[in-house]
């Protein structure tokens, strides 16, 4: 069966930077589009909100072995939303910041595959016109990956907003 993305996008291997413009092209079926051609592969996120959907598909992926490591990169000031989802993106990805971020960007890598993938759309599941560029130049890929990585060594691990989400919690119970 051809997917709907094969019908959008030419292979990668054929080409190395192409677009789209419309609606329908979301994320987690882009992200597998590639795994697809690229076999298993690290996958790096950024993002200023997710959702359950997105995370239950990524999580699949995950467990049918398409995906090695994994980060998620998400925006500071979602963060109340980000807390409701926190057991499942900890599930599904390797490490999880939190970091002023409105990038919209996925990295997937392997020995030999560097995929970059700009996008308008968060990792939700709207019905706009979204944005998608996909690109597979080492160095543009390289690129990203190093400033994605900086701002994950700024970032705060979610780890430590639970824990301080956990502490306000139980003295507020303690007070009562």
């Amino acid at each position: 069966m051809i997917s709907r993305y094969s019908e959008l996008f030419k292979p990668l291997c054929e080409c190395p930077l192409q677009g789209y413009l419309g609606r329908g092209v979301h994320t987690l079926g882009l992200v597998r589009w590639i795994l697809e051609q690229t076999g298993k592969a690290d996958v790096y996120v950024s993002t200023f909100s997710t959702s359950d959907d997105f995370l239950s598909g990524f999580f699949r992926l995950k467990k049918e072995g398409l995906i090695g490591e994994s980060f998620l990169l998400a925006d500071l000031k979602a963060a109340g939303k980000t807390l409701q989802l926190a057991n499942l993106m900890k599930n599904c990805f390797t490490k999880v910041c939190l970091a002023p971020n409105h990038s919209k960007i996925v990295l997937v890598s392997n020995e030999s595959h560097k995929v970059t993938v700009i996008s308008s759309q968060n990792q939700t599941y709207g019905d706009r016109h979204e944005s998608t560029v996909i690109m597979t130049d080492s160095i543009v890929f390289d690129t990203f990956y190093r400033q994605f990585m900086n701002i994950i060594d700024k970032s705060v691990n979610i780890d430590a907003i639970l824990e301080r989400h956990q502490s306000v919690n139980r003295s507020a119970e303690d007070n009562n």
